[in-house]
């Protein structure tokens, strides 16, 4: 399809006529960082504009969720709707989506209409923003829940938008997650893009790498634990130069080069975790993973009292992901076709689609596919695969959207991150589908 950023915008500029056009619509997003973040602006531009709107947050936009939204006279579909043709039988419908879609004939906002790939070029918070024009630093944190980094595409332009307004800045410095937020030793040990080997997932090589270099973890006036924004510019220097040395004596000199990349923080913000992107989208995975979407919006839309709550859903999302990762880690399998990771009773159907993506490594030839327990007797799958395969051609969406109807249920994504929800009984068939579509494909 042909790349046409200029009609794209103008269909955005429909799709936000038609949306303030309603008397009181209701707004229907996803629950994870993406959809929570593009969920308050669409939220707090009617808020901007005094207009009436009801929210509501949903796992997914299934035929029973259809059923109910038939009694709506006006919804508003955000990071969700393109993927279902049901929403055809609806009456006043405005979809902001960024997923692979097809047979929709309601107003659609998707860059995947208009030639530009929704699944590294923008985010449903970019389409969001770029329908509404409100909010660019929650369009970067959605960027960043769907691991979108570094920008590119559409992307740049929500960014150019952002640092326009001072609402955006960008840092070039050490690529791992959790600057501003995570305490040293878990800065270290938790940050695996690129992978150090000996050190990622091994809290204790990582202090003792600290120590190595003599920097303190704690700070000196009231023992607080430091993190990477504490520390002084030579300190910075001996850890990214000790890094860079662990990498090149591994062979990994290409990793070593990628150690420093961009970073988006948000000046207009308080340095807390809403300070920079990607710890502001692991607060907004922490709230709609738990079932607190309502309190990610708040913080989004700069309810201090909302923040608190956050802050403690964050601490219980991090010991989840910190035990599923270390479940994970002991029980990968090789399927042969792919990698499999069985968690059904062990990790929680909203964080395995996160834990996939955190032990997948960008060197690994073969996707990762994680189960665990759904709701209503299914069975949610998370599949995360690397950028070379999706280079390759590999279409993750795709095969979930194929294996789910083995499966007796619904599916689809992006080419490199997507999900499904199957029949509890249905898992070997689903499998064996996927390894078809695969082998069928050249996988």
């Amino acid at each position: 399809m042909e790349r046409d950023e200029q009609k794209f915008l103008e269909r955005c500029e429909e799709a936000r006529r038609l949306a303030f056009s309603f008397k009181n619509p209701l707004i229907v997003h996803h629950y994870d960082a993406d959809g929570v973040s593009a969920g308050a602006i669409v939220a707090g531009s009617f808020l901007k504009e005094n207009k009436t709107f009801r929210r509501e947050c949903i796992k997914k936009l299934d035929d029973d969720a259809i059923e109910r939204y038939l009694r709506e006279d006006e919804l508003i579909f955000v990071d969700l709707g393109g993927g279902n043709r049901r929403v055809n039988e609806l009456k006043n419908v405005v979809v902001i989506d960024h997923h692979q879609t097809e047979g929709i004939e309601k107003m659609q906002a998707n860059p995947m209409l208009f030639g530009i790939d929704g699944g590294n070029e923008l985010s449903a918070a970019g389409a969001a923003y770029c329908v509404f024009r409100q909010y660019p630093d929650l369009a970067i944190v959605g960027a960043m829940g769907d691991m979108m980094n570094p920008l590119i595409g559409m992307n740049r332009w929500v960014l150019a938008e952002g640092e326009k307004t001072g609402e955006v800045k960008v840092e070039d410095d050490l690529r791992f997650y959790g600057r501003y937020c995570r305490p040293l030793v878990q800065f270290l040990a938790y940050s695996d893009d690129p992978y150090i080997p000996g050190i990622s997932y091994r809290e204790e090589k990582a202090l003792e790498l600290l120590n190595d270099l003599r920097i303190p973890i704690e700070r000196a006036t009231n023992r607080e634990r430091r993190v990477y924004a504490d520390l002084e510019d030579n300190e910075k220097k001996l850890l990214i130069s000790a890094l860079a040395r662990v990498l090149i004596n591994s062979n990994r000199l290409r990793s070593a080069e990628e150690l420093i990349g961009e970073s988006y923080i948000f000046p207009k913000r308080a340095k807390d975790e809403t300070f920079e992107a990607n710890e502001f989208s692991t607060l907004l995975n922490a709230c709609g993973r738990h079932d607190r979407p309502e309190v990610g919006i708040g913080v989004c839309l700069g309810d201090e009292s909302a923040k608190k709550e956050a802050q403690e859903l964050l601490q219980l999302h991090r010991k989840m992901l910190r035990d599923g990762i270390d479940f994970a880690s002991k029980h990968v399998q090789d399927f042969g076709a792919f990698y499999f990771l069985d968690a059904r009773g062990i990790i929680d159907e909203g964080l395995i689609g996160v834990v996939c993506g955190m032990i997948l490594q960008q060197s690994w030839t073969k996707l990762i596919i994680g189960v665990a327990l759904g709701e209503r007797e299914t069975i949610k799958v998370s599949g995360r695969a690397s950028r070379a395969l999706v280079g390759k051609g590999l279409n993750l969406g795709e095969l979930m959207k194929e294996g789910a109807l083995a499966g007796n249920g619904v599916g689809g994504g992006h080419r490199i991150a997507a999900g499904a929800s199957i029949s509890k009984n249905k898992i070997n068939e689903f499998l064996l589908d996927a390894g078809r579509y695969l082998q069928s494909n050249g996988f």
